[in-house]
């Protein structure tokens, strides 16, 4: 009772108030204000002055029956008697209501130059208040990152690795601000996306220490969420572009997928199949543009027996890759019943794709790429032959064709706020790069190009389109592309750039290569208005 008492009368004595961080990294010294103050003579006489603790804080040596009452000016005041406040703090939603309101007028009274709060409010500053310097800068300049360290502030421990440290090179390094920027590019480009492959990730997983398949995907999601902030401090900090992010992020994703078929692959080997089953990535995992919150879809192609094992193969496949992407930075969560999980046999895949009404597995077929094999390693050159001939041949192709036809150009003026749906956006320029993968498809190898940049120069190679056209569609989708990652990385779905705060706009801005909002405000209309232009003519 005495031990419940004191925690709930420390509670009510500082509810909501905090000491600010000084310039020098340290937190200002407890002054009057820094304690909730009661002026009631009853329950004062009650408590021997303990409710004048505001005084306490500036005279502690002083005794209890001594402390003197400070007035609004010096200190915030209880609406109640510690009595009658303790009899309300045991109903936390009455509470809150009654008491947020006097924190929030506490703070624009003692510090009207603080309009930001939610760092100092944060359960990762709780967690890690040395970390405070980090955590308000990714408060400030990405709300969803912040989200992450608050439900994981133990993510916060990776930026003093010396894999994160080693790249995030400090200020003051070099001569100049703008050698150091390209010292720090370079050193985490050349890291994250030609250094660091799939290979070394995966050699990195089975360090892990795990007994089964769930073993196994608990550590992967863990150290896949490790990397993917790392890299999203990065991005943040300016050392990777978004575009660059996403080829790390797609090299984190296809690593983690693999350690996890890997240990399935373990446990059913050795059961008697004869065959084998590819495990093909779609969409932008298979492309390497992986943005934060990526949507998990793979297809498991299977030409093998017992049909029956195969069935329960690809049934584990699934449930393991949902739970990978439960409490994940890379995956979206898996909804039961509208997976992009799904498996095929061999047999069934061409009829399956190559029928009329397929068209939007027709569009999931053109970007494909297998990232893992069980058991005949040669399923991998088979699934690609019958992906090959299913989109260059057929009732399915041609009415893709059209539909992506019809699609093209048919949409309204493009903002900031539609740069996937607006005319020249992202879903123009993706729809004309399909068109012209599916024309490449009848001259091998230039039609096995998957992601936009590269299909707009394998046409152009083949005079197609023009080599201009050629740039400037390559130069759009590099600038949607990392317009889609930056607001993946930083904010919620629904982000109004235009509203945004100072500081996230700058990033935005500095992370498609401009020095200010503006100027990226206006390369956004030029950009589709050129890109409009180049698909029209195509």
């Amino acid at each position: 009772g005495i031990i419940l008492s004191m925690k709930l009368i420390n509670y009510i004595q500082h509810y909501g108030l905090r000491r600010v961080r000084l310039p020098n990294g340290r937190y200002e010294r407890v002054r009057t204000w820094h304690s909730w103050s009661s002026a009631y003579k009853l329950s004062n006489l009650f408590f021997y002055n303990m409710q004048r603790h505001p005084d306490h804080h500036t005279a502690p040596s002083r005794r209890y029956p001594l402390l003197q009452h400070c007035g609004d000016d010096a200190a915030p005041q209880l609406p109640g008697s510690y009595t009658e406040m303790a009899s309300l703090a045991v109903f936390p939603k009455r509470w809150f209501r009654r008491m947020d309101p006097l924190v929030d007028h506490w703070r624009a009274h003692f510090y009207p130059q603080i309009d930001d709060w939610s760092a100092y409010d944060s359960p990762a500053t709780a967690e890690r208040p040395d970390a405070f310097e980090v955590i308000t800068e990714i408060f400030e300049r990405a709300p969803r990152l912040a989200a992450w360290i608050d439900r994981s502030p133990e993510l916060l421990d990776n930026l003093q690795e010396k894999e994160f440290a080693d790249l995030d090179l400090p200020r003051g390094f070099g001569p100049n601000a703008e050698f150091e920027t390209i010292a720090r590019r370079g050193l985490t480009r050349v890291y994250w996306t030609l250094e660091f492959g799939v290979s070394e990730m995966r050699e990195r997983i089975a360090d892990y220490p795990a007994q089964d398949v769930r073993e196994t995907v608990d550590a992967t999601r863990n150290w896949s969420n490790d990397k993917a902030f790392q890299i999203g401090m990065h991005t943040l900090r300016d050392n990777l572009t978004p575009v660059e992010a996403g080829t790390a992020l797609s090299n984190v994703a296809e690593a983690s997928i693999g350690a996890v078929l890997a240990a399935i692959d373990e446990d059913f080997a050795g059961q008697g199949a004869a065959g084998g089953l590819a495990a093909v990535v779609l969409g932008d995992l298979a492309s390497r543009e992986t943005a934060p919150g990526i949507e998990l879809k793979v297809l498991s192609v299977y030409d093998g027996s017992p049909a029956k094992l195969y069935d329960t193969l690809c049934r584990r496949i699934a449930e393991a890759l949902e739970a990978l992407a439960r409490d994940s930075l890379v995956f979206a969560p898996v909804v039961r019943g509208d997976s992009g999980i799904a498996a095929c046999p061999m047999a069934d895949f061409a009829n399956r794709f190559a029928v009329r009404g397929s068209g939007s597995g027709m569009l999931d077929l053109t970007r494909a790429r297998c990232v893992y094999t069980f058991g005949d390693a040669t399923i991998e050159g088979r699934f690609e032959e019958t992906r090959h001939a299913t989109l260059a041949a057929g009732d399915a192709r041609d009415e893709l064709i059209a539909e992506l036809r019809g699609t093209i150009g048919n949409r309204t003026e493009l903002d900031l706020a539609s740069i996937d749906q607006g005319r020249g956006g992202l879903e123009d320029v993706e729809c004309a790069a399909r068109l012209l993968q599916l024309t490449l498809m009848n001259s091998a190898p230039g039609g096995l190009a998957i992601d936009a940049a590269s299909v707009f120069h394998a046409a152009a190679e083949r005079t197609l389109i023009p080599e201009k056209a050629a740039s400037g569609l390559t130069e759009a989708v590099t600038l949607w592309r990392n317009l889609r990652g930056i607001r993946r990385l930083i904010a919620e779905d629904g982000l109004d750039f235009e509203s945004a705060r100072p500081q996230v706009r700058e990033v935005i801005a500095r992370s498609c290569g401009f020095d200010d909002f503006d100027a990226l405000s206006e390369a956004v209309r030029e950009t589709a208005s050129r890109a409009a232009v180049d698909i029209d003519g195509l």
